[in-house]
């Protein structure tokens, strides 16, 4: 009778991690707006930086003159 259990709840198991892998590939719409917002992030993050390195430049050009 245990052994019975024990192999009905490893196959719900099984079923399960089967059904949660397959639903992890698809995306949804706020995943994917979520990954436009991160990209969106990221190059804002990148143009700040730039213009940091331009202004410190800016800086010490006029320092040496």
């Amino acid at each position: 009778m245990q052994r019975k259990i024990v192999s009905s709840l490893l196959l719900i198991l099984a079923f399960s991690l089967i059904i949660f892998s397959f639903g992890c590939d698809s995306q949804g719409p706020a995943e994917k707006a979520g990954e436009e917002v991160d990209k969106s992030i990221e190059a804002t993050k990148d143009a700040i930086e730039g213009a940091g390195e331009e202004i410190e430049k800016a800086i010490e050009e006029a320092k040496s003159e």
